[in-house]
């Protein structure tokens, strides 16, 4: 059977529990659900007394849910959004609970690092997982790593085969708790940042020196050669998965536009 819209639905109640605990404590607080497919999830969230803000694409699911939790709905418990988790506004929340379509993970995730929240359980692809998790600083990190880790710290919790969903996906599945955090250095400006860590990693083979000469549509020319006249050659002639996320905050903070 083919998911639509990308959804593989949870139907292992087990994982359902687990989920909802790792959540900590839900009563009375606002909890935005991405992609609530038939509800199995909402129905936990809202057993533990949660008040749920459900984000679901497929018009069809969204009648469904609609009529299952008419009540709920009715008592202003559940609010049903129909759109995009990549587009829609999303209504205020504190937690974030969620079965991800796995297309989107990086894209959703991105926003919510944006908007700001107190904790998430979020369920991934398990290698989207572990990229997210990798340390920074060694081979197996990339933009989403530095990205996620500068905001957040993430634990992987655990892991779930094809048999907990329906239909069931080709891949294994990891459930990722994250908790917000300052970032550890001082970062000027966020979106530079994120643009340094976007350019560098999208030429991972290149040196940072030579990744950023090829990023001169991005920053200004002046910048750039602020940052090659104070950066080291060492650092210029590493590559970006060898830099700590101390460095690219450097880089960052040297590129963005400075105060006259």
């Amino acid at each position: 059977m083919k998911a639509r819209h990308d959804q593989h639905f949870l139907i292992d109640p087990r994982a359902v529990g687990r989920i909802v605990d790792l959540a900590g404590d839900l009563a009375d607080r606002r909890v935005l659900e991405i992609g609530p497919g038939r509800g199995v999830l909402t129905a936990a969230l809202l057993e533990a007394g949660a008040r749920v803000v459900a984000v679901e694409l497929d018009g069809s699911l969204v009648e469904e849910l609609s009529f299952t939790f008419a009540d709920e709905i009715e008592a202003g418990r559940l609010e049903i959004v129909h759109g995009d988790a990549t587009r829609v506004a999303f209504p205020p929340f504190e937690i974030v609970v969620a079965n991800l379509p796995y297309s989107a993970s990086s894209p959703i995730t991105f926003r919510l690092l944006e908007a700001g929240f107190e904790r998430a359980v979020l369920m991934y692809q398990r290698e989207f997982a572990e990229r997210m998790a990798a340390r920074v600083g060694t081979s197996a990190c990339g933009r989403l790593s530095v990205m996620v880790q500068t905001y957040a710290d993430v634990e992987l919790c655990f892991n779930l085969g094809p048999g907990s969903f329906s239909p069931p996906p080709e891949v294994a599945s990891t459930v990722v708790r994250l908790t917000p955090h300052e970032p550890p250095y001082f970062i000027a400006d966020r979106k530079v940042y994120a643009d340094v860590v976007r350019e560098l990693f999208s030429h991972r083979r290149k040196t940072v020196k030579n990744g950023l000469r090829g990023a001169k549509g991005v920053f200004g020319k002046d910048e750039l050669e602020r940052a090659f006249a104070e950066l080291p050659d060492e650092l210029l002639s590493l590559r970006p998965e060898e830099l700590s996320m101390m460095t690219f905050a450097m880089v960052a903070n040297l590129l963005a536009p400075q105060e006259e």
